[in-house]
């Protein structure tokens, strides 16, 4: 009996629920149900606790059940066939046994145990081969026979202003988790591999996705010899000495690969896309630009390095609020994507304080405010002074447009949107306005983009009322699917299929909600446990 077995039938016994068993673990019940379907294992300190509230040792839970010593029974019966042959004890027996007028034991008896073992050793590996291949399909029932499903890693990206778990920037304020605390251990405890790097908070979608890649790989960033002329950048960055976790892409348990899950907030789901569709199909204009010396990133042909692509409240389409500032035009010298950075940064809890340790990562461009010789106004002026291969750029409808023109849905991942919305249709206007839960920093861009209509971008992209509902920084409309893409609304009986959008549904909340700002712990872990159980779930 295995240890998940164990769990269920103590539980049983003792009259607990999964939720009773979870609430004296402190633990999920996602925790619990995890254990017992053996999708999981408990920690060291959970192993005890359950030991001690079942009255078993840690041993019991931990060891399995020893096979039938067949061997033994096997010296025994010789012994019996001796006795009866001979008229005479067995050497090991004490005492003569006595006469019987039972007939003696067949010969054949012990034959006839190693026929039934083996009848017994057949019928259960047939039995999981069965379930596990009308479950999961033969590639399954063969991961089954080599140790099970290898867990695939969860990379959160961060969004426009944003930076992950090993930034300095973290130390003042989580970005995943926010005021919920640090995500990626609540996750951790959970059983999940979660990683949170950080890219260029404002660099162009192409770019953090190059460093996106080093980070998993170890590797030495390089933004390609064809995009960095164009862009009149340095081509190679920063080096990474090791990869942000072994085996990506290689093989285990029975040839199973080891793919990632990507979830990307806000800006962060262009990257996420974008490194699946550049992992699949790599870059021609690279190739043909550097050659031999093209970086595995844009050779393609690692489409199965990952799993699954979630977007989270992600301007697949562009956000109207680029629009907006450039209908208002300059304010105070500033550009429309300037100020864009600028309130995104302060939706995040970045502000002048911080300059010195946040990192910008415009190496590239030979800007590095780290050493506190820029503040933010001064480094965001000179950056995006330089054209367009930058956030602000990207995050218009045109921009994202010409991301749309050549990133698509990869036919071997499963993809996932999420939509929030703060505003509401507005009693005595014919617009949206925020309703009462909205960040404060974030209203008056609610409003703004809630009334905002009636306009075509220099690219011909109109503008409507369906561009209206809003959650401060993104549409609605923007972050369900990028246009022109299959996708379908998921519901309960949906049958998710690789290859193709599922929108998740529009929840009440702002632009920060699915990250924890302003939102309570129970919700926002809820959450993670609720996607990331289903993602776990999905046939691979």
């Amino acid at each position: 009996m295995n240890l998940n077995e164990k769990i269920i039938n103590l539980r049983k016994e003792k009259g607990l629920s999964q939720e009773a068993l979870a609430e004296a673990l402190d633990v999920s019940r996602q925790s619990v149900s995890k254990w017992e379907s053996g999708a999981s294992l408990p920690d060291t300190d959970k192993i005890i606790a359950m030991s001690e509230l079942f009255g078993v040792t840690t041993d019991y839970l931990l060891k399995e059940d020893p096979p039938m010593e067949f061997e033994d029974v096997e010296s025994a019966e010789e012994k019996n066939e001796q006795a009866n042959e001979t008229g005479e004890p067995a050497e090991s027996d004490p005492v003569q046994p006595e006469k019987s007028d039972n007939p003696p034991a067949p010969k054949n008896k012990k034959a006839m145990v190693k026929i039934i073992a083996l009848v017994l050793v057949f019928a259960v590996i047939v039995s999981g081969l069965f379930a596990a291949f009308h479950y999961g399909g033969i590639k399954e029932a063969w991961w089954a026979l080599n140790g099970g499903k290898v867990k695939y890693p969860y990379v959160l990206v961060h969004g426009l202003g944003g930076w992950g778990s090993e930034s300095g920037t973290n130390k003042i304020s989580e970005y995943w988790g926010a005021e919920t605390g640090s995500l990626k251990n609540y996750l951790e405890g959970e059983g999940y591999e979660v990683y949170e790097p950080t890219v260029g908070p404002v660099s162009s979608n192409w770019d953090r996705v190059c460093e996106l890649y080093a980070q998993l790989t170890g590797t030495r960033v390089d933004y390609g010899e064809a995009h960095s002329k164009a862009h009149n950048h340095e081509r190679f960055g920063r080096t990474y000495e090791k990869p942000m976790f072994e085996g990506w892409g290689t093989k285990q348990n029975g040839g199973q690969i080891i793919k990632i899950n990507l979830v990307g907030h806000s800006f962060g789901g262009a990257a996420v896309r974008t490194l699946a569709w550049l992992m699949a199909n790599g870059s021609k204009e690279e190739v043909d630009a550097a050659g031999k010396d093209t970086s595995p990133l844009f050779t393609g042909g690692k489409g199965d390095w990952v799993n699954s692509v979630t977007t989270l409240c992600a301007p697949h389409n562009g956000s109207t609020l680029t629009c907006v500032l450039d209908s208002i035009g300059s304010i105070g010298g500033k550009s429309a994507t300037q100020i864009l950075s600028s309130f995104c940064f302060a939706a995040a809890g970045v502000g002048q304080g911080v300059s010195g340790v946040y990192d910008f990562m415009l190496d590239q461009f030979g800007i590095n405010p780290a050493d506190g010789s820029l503040n933010i106004d001064e480094t965001l002026e000179s950056f995006f002074s330089l054209g367009t291969d930058h956030a602000g750029y990207d995050l218009s409808p045109d921009g994202a447009a010409k991301i749309n023109s050549y990133v698509k849905a990869v036919d071997g991942v499963y993809y996932f949107s999420y939509a929030y919305c703060t505003t509401k249709q507005g009693t005595l206007v014919s617009s949206q306005v925020p309703d009462s839960g909205t960040l404060p920093v974030l209203y008056p861009f609610a409003l703004a983009m809630g009334s905002f209509k009636g306009t075509t971008t220099k690219d011909g992209i109109i503008i409507d009322e369906t561009w209206q509902p809003n959650d401060g920084l993104v549409s609605v409309v923007s972050a369900r699917n990028p246009a022109g893409e299959e996708f379908e609304e998921y519901t309960e009986k949906t049958d998710i299929k690789k290859g193709k959008w599922y929108f998740m549904g529009t929840r009440k909340g702002h632009h920060g909600t699915v990250i924890g700002m302003t939102s309570g712990a129970d919700e926002t872990h809820k959450f993670y446990d609720d996607l990331f159980t289903m993602i776990d779930s999905l046939k691979r």
